[in-house]
């Protein structure tokens, strides 16, 4: 598996005030406070935000402290903020598309988990030899080490399924702490993409038997022994046994989850994919990184909305109740998990396909043998969707809403659905990594535009990922030579022994 050739941005130091023809454009800013002019290069569409820092004020007349430091970019939330180069994923909010490595999402139906791992991961799709290799060395991975099963046995059978899988995962950095560049001393993944490669098949594995581990604790079944002729899916409904207990046969579970977890495999930089590259910064492990990814996705606001949705509608109960489910959303009241994005302005790809995976589903069995509640969701569409409060301002279906229906159609326990999700979504998060490792990484982009004449190194390692803040407290310290820190005195007489305080800083 090679390392794939990456396009990356200019290498040099790009001053802002001169000419560069590799710039598809150029912004120019007069600062009103000084009336000084400055000419910034654009790159695909974006700024270097460190090239703004030249705009600085000194003016006696400025209020502002943080004016001498050089012009910041103020975005909380990140709504406008780029943080990575990436090849793997593209969306298009405004026209609903979402495409894997150039291939459009609802081209790529048919194809197995494993092919979208690879082409994810490794950038094209596998040739059969490639998909064996990828297929087999998941399932040989797929073993649970003893402090594993003990951790997750430990736990009550009713805990929360997302506090068993981080604390699983855990477990299996404390199996191999080889693997931990902590505690060996050294960073291990920076430049040796083999190991990168090595961990990748092995994480993969881990998240599977996790997941399927859980399964078994919850429902008090033993853990079967992975098929290393099976693929990775058709291995976790076998694992975990999630069949057993389901009216939909084991064959019919495996094709639907194979179409879902296409849809759900990468969606660029989320709050739990920025979660994980957050903390691979640092030169952490993938699974330190990881188990970041899983505790920002289980937030309501993200991966958690599934078990949301789902809640709010068992609150509705019966479709007749969901008129008033409506007026209670108009009148702000409560939230309609489930529809509306904060990327997708339009319709969400996935949705349309997930629909179709639930027709596909009630045409075999009745919709009431498989789950009541998919009459509410149904009639919450039809309303949402042709009322005027929710197509004005362009909010839809999403990929939440429904999918949290397709899993407990396939007689999957709602308490297992977001580490399932967080199984479909591993591919994502370690293809973004293995993207963001070594020296043409996620900060190209602020390497190339790096100001420091003296130890200025366009080979320089990556580093690590620390957000700015704009201080809008009282009591500004180091505005003059004497205030550096505040100093408290006690009166005390000549021939008194007793100490003044030492000064507080």
């Amino acid at each position: 598996m090679e390392y794939a050739d990456r396009h990356v941005w200019p290498q040099s130091p790009i001053p802002a005030d001169s000419g560069d023809p590799k710039a598809e454009g150029f912004l120019s800013v007069k600062d009103s406070r000084t009336g000084a002019k400055y000419t910034v290069p654009i790159y695909q569409n974006a700024v270097h935000a460190l090239t703004l820092r030249q705009i600085t004020s000194d003016h006696p007349q400025n209020a502002s402290h943080h004016s001498k430091e050089g012009l910041r970019v103020f975005d909380p939330g990140f709504r406008n903020t780029a943080v990575k180069e990436s090849n793997i994923t593209y969306i298009n909010g405004k026209k609903g598309l979402l495409c894997y490595r150039g291939h459009m999402i609802n081209a790529l139906e048919g194809k197995t988990f494993e092919e979208i791992i690879y082409l994810l991961v490794w950038g094209t799709l596998p040739s059969q030899e490639q998909l064996r290799h990828l297929q087999r060395r998941i399932a040989e991975e797929s073993f649970v080490p003893q402090v594993v099963e003990n951790v997750v046995t430990s736990f009550p059978r009713e805990s929360p399924s997302v506090v068993m899988f981080t604390a699983a995962l855990s477990a299996f950095m404390a199996d191999r702490p080889d693997l931990l560049p902590s505690y060996v001393g050294r960073n291990l993944y920076g430049n040796d993409m083999n190991l990168v490669d090595e961990q990748i098949g092995r994480i993969l594995a881990v998240v599977a038997v996790t997941v399927s581990l859980i399964v078994c604790h919850k429902t008090g079944r033993p853990l079967k022994p992975a098929d290393p002729n099976a693929s990775m899916i058709e291995n976790i409904v076998h694992m975990g046994g999630l069949a057993e207990n389901s009216r939909v046969p084991a064959a019919t579970i495996v094709a639907t989850l194979q179409r879902l977890w296409v849809l759900y495999a990468d969606h660029e930089m989320t709050c739990s994919t920025a979660a994980f590259l957050h903390v691979a910064s640092t030169q952490a492990d993938p699974i330190s990184s990881l188990i970041a990814a899983v505790v920002a996705g289980y937030g309501p606001l993200h991966g958690g909305a599934i078990e949301t949705a789902y809640s709010v509608i068992r609150e509705v109960g019966t479709a007749d109740r969901v008129p008033h489910l409506i007026a209670k959303v108009k009148r702000k009241e409560c939230r309609l998990f489930g529809y509306g994005h904060r990327i997708y302005k339009g319709t969400d790809p996935r949705a349309k396909a997930i629909k179709e995976m639930l027709h596909d589903l009630t045409r075999e069995i009745p919709v009431n043998e498989l789950d009541p509640l998919l009459k509410v969701a149904f009639e919450i569409d039809r309303i949402a969707s042709s009322d005027d409060y929710f197509t004005s301002r362009k909010i839809f279906a999403n990929a939440d809403l429904y999918g949290s229906f397709v899993y407990t159609a396939l007689g999957i326990p709602m308490e297992l659905i977001t580490p399932l999700v967080i199984v479909s979504r591993s591919p994502g998060f370690l293809a973004q990594w293995r993207e963001s490792v070594g020296k043409f990484t996620s900060h190209t982009l602020y390497i190339c535009c790096r100001r420091e004449s003296a130890d200025f190194n366009p080979d320089r390692p990556p580093e690590i990922w620390r957000p700015q803040q704009i201080y809008t407290g009282s009591g500004i310290c180091g505005t003059s030579e004497n205030d550096h820190y505040l100093e408290t005195k006690t009166p005390r007489s000549p021939d008194s022994k007793e100490k003044s305080p030492r000064p507080k800083l």
